[in-house]
């Protein structure tokens, strides 16, 4: 007998794989659209799970538990790009509608399979090559980049070589792991760009303004949104690099491609990830439609929401976790928000509900309005501030 109308679910359930802060990011645009969300979290009390309700504690690598967690919900989708491609495409197996699909995200997982697919599709990579041995590096040239294959992220399983003796750190760790090591050249740029598209299960896409992300120690510290002093014609044809890869490689919600522009005036594809991305966190505010709203779009093939800016300018500095002295007394980040939200009434912040210490992602703030010097001194004050990185004379 069928149950009665307050038994039935108001709206199909999405599960998300992984309870870092894009997952706990996607939870308020999907209370605003009604989606129910179901998480599957890697530990008790990380930074998703303290705002989503549906959730389970369980290993993305454990196909049981993946199918469990999917069970019974019309699609999932994923904080991160960890989940193996056999797994993906077991859901799919078993009727799962995986956004993005395996297809898709393997080229997210693997630098030397985005790079031959990339290079088939004519889309301007830096010269590249993998690489067995230590030899095959002195054939390839230094200075180089050395990336293994899988598993990188954030700085991670990277290594700038300038020697054969610099090498040794990056094959030991490939061994370790048992992946490849790909060699790519050292690309003279001016700045590193970051291209943000959403594209629907159905095909629709939308291209977000091209931002400018500054990096420290491999992590991305800045976005200014859109970026300064880019040409029309390289904002045109980073944009059209974004969509043609999210159309080609058949991505279903975020894609972000990372790009190199050089100092010779060309862009160059750097990175690709297939969900809402550090370079998009800018729109929370500075755009009309959010990347995490479009993502949550895009995945249940919903018409796509405008990623036009609301203000000229928008910056996104990110808070990160810095010297002891930051943790000292409770809800240390919390304290600062007497301070920044007097100052800067304007100011928007966004913090992740997770444990400090250095280097790490807690936060992130986003400054608008017209005047780019006036946004860039906002933002990197409120985010000095919350780091701990000012005194409590500051102005």
């Amino acid at each position: 007998m069928p149950g009665s109308a307050a038994d039935r679910p108001l709206a199909p359930t999405l599960a998300v794989i992984g309870g870092g802060q894009l997952a706990r990011m996607m939870a308020q645009p999907a209370i605003a659209l009604g989606l129910p969300l179901r998480l599957l979290a890697e530990a008790e009390g990380v930074s998703a799970a303290q705002v989503i309700v549906d959730q389970k504690v369980g290993d993305y690598r454990d196909l049981d538990t993946l199918l469990d967690i999917t069970r019974d919900c019309t699609a999932v989708t994923f904080d991160h790009e960890h989940v193996p491609t056999d797994h993906l495409h077991a859901l799919q197996d078993a009727g799962v509608a995986c956004h993005p699909g395996p297809e898709a995200l393997v080229h997210a997982q693997d630098k030397a399979v985005m790079r031959r697919r990339l290079t088939e599709l004519g889309v301007p990579c830096p010269r590249h090559c993998v690489v067995t041995d230590v030899a095959e590096v002195e054939t390839f040239g230094f200075p180089a980049v050395l990336k293994i294959t899988r598993g990188g992220y954030d700085g991670k399983g990277v290594w700038v070589v300038r020697s054969s003796e610099d090498c040794v750190d990056a094959f030991a760790a490939a061994e370790a792991s048992g992946v490849q090591i790909l060699a790519e050249e050292l690309v003279d740029f001016r700045r590193e760009l970051s291209a943000l598209v959403a594209r629907s299960t159905s095909g629709q896409a939308a291209a977000y303004p091209v931002v400018a992300s500054t990096q420290k120690d491999g992590i991305c510290h800045e976005v200014i949104a859109p970026a300064p002093d880019l040409s029309p014609e390289l904002s045109s044809q980073s944009q059209q690099i974004a969509l043609t890869v999210a159309g080609e490689l058949g991505v279903t919600g975020i894609l972000a491609v990372e790009l190199f522009e050089t100092t010779d005036g060309r862009v160059l594809v750097n990175e690709l990830a297939m969900r809402p991305h550090n370079t998009g966190h800018w729109s929370q505010d500075g755009a009309v439609t959010s990347q995490f709203e479009n993502h949550l779009r895009a995945v249940m093939d919903l018409p796509l929401g405008s990623p036009a800016t609301r203000a000229t300018w928008t910056v996104m500095v990110n808070i990160l976790g810095g010297d002891e002295h930051q943790g000292a007394g409770s809800a240390p980040l919390y304290q600062g928000f007497p301070h920044a939200l007097a100052r800067d009434p304007k100011l928007r912040v966004h913090v992740y509900g997770k444990g400090l210490r250095p280097g790490r992602k807690v936060g992130h703030v986003n400054a608008y309005g017209e005047d780019l010097d006036d946004c860039l001194e906002r933002a990197r004050h409120a985010a000095a501030w919350f780091r701990g990185d000012l005194g409590n004379d500051s102005d």
